[in-house]
């Protein structure tokens, strides 16, 4: 037998390499931390310019007002009127129908997907469904508002008869079209890793693969899927292009799913060019990037603590 003949270690190199990464991950925390403080220091003036606080105070934006007098108080998103209203509760509300839609409609296509391709498809099937799914991601996502602009909400209107062609479920669908590559990806390879041997003894006791898939690779692997369907919801949460295209941006308080709405990160796109510099409204769209920000790391923190929990259990069950 040849014997094999390794290098000997070179500690400098691996020092080199190790500090390369590491530079690399603070760099990108630092360039994340970087782009939260300017976002954040342009939302400042809200808490604490007195001239813009009368204008767009944060009670302002989160209870009802009285604009005018006589009338009574309501929430509005209307910064360019002669009394300028910048209530978040609609934009708040359109981005969770279009993100909780979008879910709806991705989750289950996604895992379903997964499981198919993991425990039942043939190998030459994977090879052709696992590509075909995740080019869906690079599909720019300007592409996919545009096809639920014109196609979608046609087809949705001509078929259902709704009054508002563009509207949350139009939206939610095209959102569920840009995450369902995330979530299949990331549950398809964690029930890919699920070792052998369990579907092996699952199948020694005589579960046929439906049980077997069901009953011991699934619950294997479901903080892997729950990962997926985490990360999935914090695109839709973020999604710009298509919600700005294919929503209605009207901001409508109503839990009316067929309706149009308006979300946070639509507002910033649509509104972010115009707007006067150092101005209420200016400091208001910067408000809502930082809430974003925060939202967002909430989503993901919360859908870890949940996700490692939930692993302990699964694995407690196994043992």
């Amino acid at each position: 037998m040849t014997e094999l003949k390794f290098k000997p270690k070179s500690r400098l190199r691996e020092a080199i390499g190790e500090g390369f990464i590491s530079l690399n991950a603070f760099a990108a925390l630092i360039g994340i931390l970087l782009i939260f403080v300017f976002i954040f220091k342009e939302a400042v003036p809200i808490f604490t310019d007195a001239e813009v606080q009368e204008e767009a105070s944060v009670s302002k934006m989160i209870f009802k007002q009285q604009y005018y007098e006589g009338q009574k108080p309501k929430w509005s998103w209307q910064p360019n009127s002669d009394v300028p209203k910048y209530s978040l509760l609609p934009l708040f509300l359109g981005t969770i129908k279009a993100a909780v839609i979008a879910m709806l409609f991705a989750a289950p296509l996604a895992v379903g997907a997964a499981v198919f391709s993991s425990e039942f498809a043939s190998k030459k099937m994977r090879e052709t469904i696992k590509p075909a799914i995740e080019i869906l991601a690079g599909i720019p996502s300007v592409v996919l508002g545009f096809f639920a602009l014109i196609l979608l909400a046609t087809f949705l209107q001509n078929v259902f008869g709704w009054t508002f062609r563009l509207n949350a479920v139009n939206a939610g669908i095209a959102l569920g079209l840009a995450v369902i590559p995330i979530i299949f990806t990331i549950a398809e390879d964690a029930m890919t890793a699920v070792p052998q041997s369990l579907r092996d003894a699952a199948m020694a006791l005589g579960a046929n693969s439906w049980q077997v898939s069901t009953m011991t690779v699934f619950p294997a692997a479901l903080p892997g899927i729950a990962a997926g369907v985490v990360l999935g919801f914090g695109r839709a949460i973020g999604e710009t292009m298509i919600v700005l295209m294919a929503s209605g941006n009207a901001a409508i308080i109503s839990v009316d799913p067929f309706v149009s709405i308006r979300t946070f990160s639509a507002t910033i796109a649509a509104e972010l060019g115009e707007v006067v510099f150092g101005s209420a409204h200016y400091n208001v769209l910067f408000f809502i990037g930082t809430l974003l920000f925060i939202f967002t790391f909430a989503v993901n923190l919360g859908g870890e603590l949940i996700l490692a929990r939930l692993k302990v259990k699964i694995q407690g069950k196994m043992k």
